[in-house]
């Protein structure tokens, strides 16, 4: 008993020590184990990042907004366009893993001599990690439909010079086939996610259409309308109406279907489907969640995804055509406007009176006086029948005293029937100024011929008497009357007798037989 007492104890003693000796061993390990729990979850982590090395390559005319439009989608107001290619990007973020990194954009000049530089863009070895954006001008809609053409032309001649393994560019075509068949439209629940389809319906694919990715390239594509805040303009200067913004809406869907592409109309000057541009793009590029649906009614924010779109809902545009046929040639319905020669008319600025005034007071000095009175051609006149035929010899007399250019454009005037009443006085009016401000009557003459226009002359003397022009005014005009013309060539008459009086008489003439009456 004793003994065997005394083995127990032993062993207890030993197994005791043992077990110290190993309690260091066991810390260790719980510490090494922690650490690559640690590890792992980093290891884990940092395979979940968003990828890098995306890219977005934006092609399209000049002046079509390239530039502006991923300008906006990075958040930049200020910018530098280059030419060639330039190199912009966009920010991605997902919260889920608070992971952040950037996508290439590439904005290929729209001078096809840079088309080389794809190569740049869209390497052999990133063709599966990159994305086609066209870009149209909607300002110049008889533009797009060769404008899609021209560029998808560009692309699929770069994709062919990039001698993609065989295998690869299968893959890549197989995908595409495959989004577009796999699409659903987003549901109408409270969170909007995407409609879940069931197992047998996720088995079977819907067949393609007979216009469906029939060129195929093997990259997405996004069609993207741009400045369709023109529209408006578009209906006032050039009469479109709605059916050719459907028959144009119908013809670039056609396009997008046979390429398997995104639509968006967009404005970046009223802000429109950018956002919806941007979560596209990537949901398509890094696999986001996307939940907006497609966009049909509004027709300057139209949003059709790859994959939403066939030949029976665009035939709904042709519903609402009526001068137009689906069959037309689009370069025969959307016409090029002829283009309006722009004539800058100059601006004309008016002088200064005083300046206007002494330019003409110094024509007047330079023209010789007339002191001889010129004969009078009455042949081109009226006859002497004419009640007129007196007034207008006293008007020929007022040329004996008035500078020659000036006394002609007076009696063009007041001689022409087709002018007005008002028209000659004014012509009348405007000269004896003119006469006064190069000193050559007196301020008297104009208040007495300023006086005659309002009064009727009193007395038994004619209106060319040289002493009717003293005598006070009589009768005033009736209000209503109007005032004869006689009365102003009449007043023309006087003037002229009273500067002939004025100057020394020549040996010819006879200045006092020039007013009295026979």
């Amino acid at each position: 008993m004793a003994t065997s007492g005394r083995s127990a104890l032993l062993s207890s003693t030993s197994t005791g020590l043992k077990s110290t000796l190993e309690n260091p061993n066991s810390e260790e390990d719980d510490g090494q184990n922690l650490w690559s729990t640690i590890l792992s979850e980093v290891s884990t982590h940092s395979r979940s990042k968003l990828p890098s090395g995306k890219n977005v390559l934006v092609m399209g005319e000049v002046g079509s907004g390239k530039t502006t439009l991923v300008a906006k989608l990075q958040g930049v107001e200020e910018y530098m366009k280059g030419r060639g290619l330039e190199y912009l990007y966009f920010s991605v973020h997902d919260d889920d893993i608070d992971d952040q990194t950037r996508c290439n954009a590439w904005v290929l000049d729209g001078d096809l001599y840079h088309k080389g530089l794809q190569g740049v863009a869209v390497p052999v070895d990133a063709i599966g990690n990159s994305l086609v954006l066209i870009t149209v001008d909607m300002s110049r809609p008889w533009n797009a439909l060769d404008s899609l053409q021209k560029w998808a032309a560009v692309a699929r001649e770069h994709i062919d010079k990039l001698r993609v393994a065989p295998e690869t560019l299968r893959e890549l075509e197989h995908r595409l086939v495959k989004q577009f068949q796999e699409y659903t439209e987003p549901g109408s629940g409270e969170e909007g996610t995407p409609q879940r389809r069931s197992e047998e319906e996720e088995s079977v694919l819907l067949p393609l259409g007979d216009n469906t990715l029939t060129h195929n390239l093997g990259i997405p594509m996004v069609v993207v309308c741009t400045k369709c805040d023109a529209i408006s303009t578009l209906e006032k200067e050039h009469d479109y109406r709605d059916e050719h913004l459907d028959f144009i809406q119908s013809h670039i869907r056609r396009f997008c279907l046979q390429y398997g592409a995104s639509l968006l109309y967009t404005s970046v000057k009223e802000m429109k489907n950018l956002d919806v541009l941007y979560k596209y793009m990537v949901h398509r590029l890094y696999g986001f969640p996307f939940h907006c649906p497609a966009q049909v009614v509004e027709r300057d924010a139209v949003f059709i995804p790859s994959g939403w779109d066939n030949e029976k809902k665009i035939a709904i545009l042709h519903e609402n055509f009526q001068t137009l046929k689906a069959e037309d040639n689009f370069e025969e319905v959307i016409v090029k406007p002829p283009v309006r020669k722009f004539v800058h008319e100059k601006e004309i600025q008016a002088e200064d009176d005083q300046v206007f005034l002494v330019k003409l007071q110094s024509l007047l000095a330079k023209q010789p006086a007339v002191t001889a009175g010129r004969p009078v051609d009455t042949t081109s006149r009226a006859p002497s029948s004419s009640p007129r035929t007196s007034n207008r010899s006293a008007a020929a007399n007022v040329a004996n005293a008035m500078p020659q250019s000036g006394t002609d454009a007076v009696l063009m005037c007041v001689q022409n029937d087709q002018c007005s009443v008002h028209t000659r006085l004014c012509v009348c009016v405007c000269y004896l100024m003119c006469l006064y401000a190069a000193g050559q009557t007196s301020e008297g003459v104009l208040a007495n011929f300023f006086n005659s226009l309002l009064t009727k002359k009193a007395g038994t003397g004619g209106p060319g008497t040289p002493g009717g022009g003293n005598n006070t005014p009589g009768t005033v005009r009736k209000s209503g009357s109007k005032l004869g013309l006689s009365d102003v060539q009449a007043e023309l008459d006087r003037i002229s007798s009273r500067e002939t009086d004025s100057d020394p008489p020549n040996g010819n003439e006879n200045p006092a037989a020039d007013g009295q009456d026979t």
